[in-house]
C-alpha cells in the first residue's frame, strides 16, 4: 500500500474509536450515569471520577510493558485487536445498565475505557512507520481531525434517540460503528513482523525492558521532561473532557438536545485546530504550538468559571474545541520526533503511562472539590493548577526542529 493510502487507513481508525470517546466518556453514558444510574445525586461526581481514574491507573501499569512486548515481538496490530474488542464488547454491555445500576455501571465503562485507552498506545506507535519526521505534526493532525469528523458522524446517527430519549440505544451503536470503521486498519495495515527467538516469557521480557529503559531514562533527559510537563497538561485536558458534559448539565442546566448542539460545536472547532495548528507545528515547532494551546485552555476554564448565560458557554465550546485537537495531536507529533526508533512502542507505552496515570488526581480533584464544595464552577477553575505546572514544565524541554 502507498503512503498516502497507509496515512487515510490509520487515520480511519481515529475516525471510529471516538465513537466511543464521544458517546461514552464525553457525552451521554457520562451523564446518562450522573442523571439515571446516580439519580442526579451529587455523589455520582465522585462515582464517575473514582470509574474514570481507576481505568486510567489500569492503563497506566500495563502500558509499558505491553509496548515492550510488542516492540520485541513486533505484534502491535495484534494487541490493538485485542483492546479494539474489548472496548466494544463493553461499550455494547451498557446497554444493560440501568438506574441503580452503580457498582455494574462502573466496571463495564471501566472494562471498555481501559479498551480504548491501552489500544491507543500501539495506534499511536503506527505513526512513525507511516510518515517522514518532517510531516508528524499534519498527519497526527490528520488523524485527529478525522476523528473529530468521526464524533460529528456519531452524533448525527445517535441523534433520533436523543431525540426520542433512547439513550442506551445509543451506546450499542456506538459500539457498531467503532468496529465497522475500524476493521480496514486490521486489513490493510501491515505490522512489523519478525522471527524471534525467546528463552523467557512475553511478560518477563516486558518488564525486563521496561526495567532497562527506566535505569537508563538519563540518557533521555530531553523526552523525560517532556513526559513530566505533559503528566501535568495533560491532566488538564482529560479531567475537561470527563466533566463536561456534567458541568452543562448540572451547572448549566443545559438539555439533551442543547448538549448534542454544544458538543457539534466543540467537534468541529477540534477538526480546525488539529488540522491548522499541526500544519503550524511542522512549521514552527510543536513545543510552541503546545505553548500555544494550554493558554487557550486557562481560557477556557476561566471562561467556564465566569459564565452564567448557556448561549456564551457555546464561545466555551469553540476555545475548547480548538485546543483540544490541538493539544493532543501536537504532543503525540512531538513525542514521535523524541523517541529512538528502536523502542517506539515501548515508548508510546511510557507517553501512554503519564498519561493514564496523571488522569487519576485531575478527576478526583474535579469530584471531591465538586462534592465537598457543591460546586462545579470552584471544581473547573481548580484545574488550571495542572496547566501552569505543565507549561513550566516544558519550557525545559527541546524542541529538535528548533535547535
Amino acid at each position: 500500500m502507498k503512503r498516502k493510502g497507509k496515512i487515510f487507513v490509520w487515520t480511519l481508525f481515529d475516525f471510529a474509536n471516538t465513537s466511543f470517546s464521544i458517546v461514552v466518556v464525553t457525552f451521554l453514558y457520562a451523564v446518562y450515569f450522573k442523571k439515571t444510574v446516580t439519580f442526579g445525586e451529587p455523589i455520582g461526581d465522585l462515582y464517575w471520577s473514582i470509574a474514570t481514574s481507576a481505568a486510567m491507573i489500569v492503563t497506566a501499569i500495563i502500558s509499558p510493558v505491553l509496548g515492550a512486548i510488542a516492540d520485541f515481538s513486533a505484534g502491535k496490530k495484534r494487541f490493538l485487536l485485542f483492546f479494539t474488542l474489548l472496548c466494544i464488547t463493553a461499550t455494547s454491555a451498557l446497554f444493560f445498565i440501568g438506574p441503580g445500576n452503580i457498582f455494574w455501571g462502573i466496571v463495564i465503562f471501566i472494562a471498555a475505557n481501559i479498551g480504548f485507552e491501552a489500544g491507543l498506545v500501539f495506534y499511536d506507535a503506527f505513526l512513525p512507520e507511516i510518515t517522514a519526521p518532517k510531516n508528524y505534526g499534519r498527519v497526527s493532525g490528520y488523524g485527529f481531525g478525522m476523528g473529530y469528523l468521526g464524533s460529528l458522524a456519531t452524533l448525527a446517527i445517535v441523534y433520533p434517540l436523543i431525540q426520542n430519549e433512547l439513550i442506551r440505544e445509543s451506546f450499542p451503536v456506538a459500539a457498531i460503528f467503532f468496529l465497522f470503521f475500524s476493521l480496514p486498519l486490521f486489513f490493510f495495515l501491515k505490522d512489523t513482523r519478525k522471527q524471534v527467538e525467546r528463552t523467557e516469557s512475553y511478560l518477563k521480557i516486558g518488564l525486563g525492558r521496561v526495567w532497562t529503559t527506566l535505569t537508563h531514562l538519563k540518557h533521555y533527559k530531553n523526552l523525560a521532561w517532556f513526559l513530566l510537563a505533559y503528566f501535568f497538561y495533560i491532566e488538564g485536558v482529560n479531567t475537561v473532557i470527563f466533566f463536561s458534559g456534567n458541568y452543562a448539565s448540572t451547572t448549566l442546566g443545559f438539555t439533551d438536545t442543547e448538549l448534542l448542539i454544544f458538543f457539534l460545536t466543540v467537534q468541529t472547532t477540534a477538526i480546525v485546530g488539529s488540522i491548522l495548528l499541526g500544519i503550524f507545528a511542522d512549521s514552527y515547532g510543536q513545543k510552541n504550538t503546545i505553548m500555544i494551546t494550554l493558554v487557550m485552555w486557562l481560557i477556557t476554564i476561566l471562561l467556564a468559571f465566569v459564565i452564567y448565560d448557556k448561549t456564551e458557554f457555546y464561545a466555551v465550546g469553540l476555545i475548547a474545541g480548538a485546543a483540544m485537537g490541538a493539544s493532543q495531536s501536537t504532543s503525540r507529533s512531538l513525542m514521535s520526533k523524541l523517541t529512538p526508533p528502536e523502542k517506539k512502542t515501548e515508548f508510546f507505552g511510557f507517553y501512554s503511562f503519564f498519561g493514564k496515570s496523571s488522569a487519576v488526581a485531575g478527576p478526583l480533584v474535579f469530584g471531591m472539590v465538586s462534592y465537598l464544595s457543591g460546586s462545579q464552577r470552584m471544581a473547573i477553575i481548580s484545574i488550571g493548577f495542572f496547566f501552569i505546572v505543565g507549561m513550566l514544565i516544558l519550557t525545559k524541554v527541546k524542541d529538535p526542529m528548533l535547535k
